[in-house]
């Protein structure tokens, strides 16, 4: 997919992943849609990122709250292409400690957001995409990215519940992939591994170098514009579909 001119969602694209994929794709020509909940961050981005782009207050595991947000997308520029779902929470409680057991309600709100979200947006955006004129001979109409973490794969003590929702959007990925086929819509997971986002600057120095050691090479977090480069790539490579992509620099998660 020739990314100019085609329009983009991005959920969680205030900050952090989602911020530096939105201003790749606006860099790469395209519109871009900023789904959020922080007001603030959401207008301040969209005014930086220049007319191609428009701010919406989206709850991603809302029904009505997505739908009307879409809406207001295909009203604006006619068509949507990309679906980018970076929107996620984490909570770090162990199943059983000495504080008793998991909260169920932590629980829940992390499946929420990080699972039933991803997918509540997913299959909108999908309805969206599907009545789209195709861009290639191929028949192509969209493509979905969706992201999990390693954590999906080697949870670490206290990440039950986000290891539980990642790995719902590892296993979404395939079958929503066959799906979607018939539509023209690709469907692929990117997996990062420890990527410096604003939450690392609380940590002590020392946790930080210990982190970055942990990484095979290079010995640093990745950037996230290194996963923004990824998304486009997605994006760019038409016969890319199906897949879980790690990004992780050959990280493998120890237990804590």
């Amino acid at each position: 997919m020739d990314i100019a001119g085609k329009t983009a969602v991005i959920t969680g694209g205030a900050s952090g992943l989602g911020r530096a994929t939105a201003e790749r794709f606006i860099a790469d020509g395209a519109n871009v849609a900023i789904f959020d909940l922080n007001d603030k961050l959401g207008n301040e981005v969209a005014e930086l990122l220049g007319e191609r782009a428009m701010y919406i207050n989206v709850n991603v595991a809302d029904e009505t709250s997505v739908r009307n947000a879409l809406d207001a997308v295909m009203d604006k520029w006619g068509a949507l292409h990309i679906c980018c779902n970076y929107a996620g929470i984490g909570v770090a409680i162990k199943t059983y400690s000495k504080n008793g057991p998991h909260p169920l309600d932590d629980y829940t709100r992390v499946l929420t957001v990080n699972l039933i979200g991803t997918f509540n947006v997913s299959r909108l955006a999908a309805e969206k995409m599907a009545s789209c004129e195709p861009y290639n001979e191929d028949g192509a109409r969209g493509v979905i990215i969706n992201t999990a973490s390693v954590a999906a794969y080697e949870g670490q003590i206290g990440q039950v519940a986000y290891s539980a929702s990642k790995g719902g959007v590892v296993g979404m990925t395939v079958p929503m992939s066959r799906e979607l086929a018939s539509f023209g819509i690709r469907v692929n997971t990117i997996v990062p591994g420890l990527i410096h986002t604003p939450m690392f600057e609380m940590l002590d120095e020392k946790v930080y170098k210990a982190l970055e050691q942990s990484v095979v090479f290079p010995h640093r977090l990745g950037h996230a514009e290194e996963i923004a480069k990824l998304a486009a790539y997605l994006v760019d490579n038409d016969y890319m579909n199906g897949e879980c992509i790690r990004m992780d620099g050959g990280v493998r998660m120890s237990p804590r």
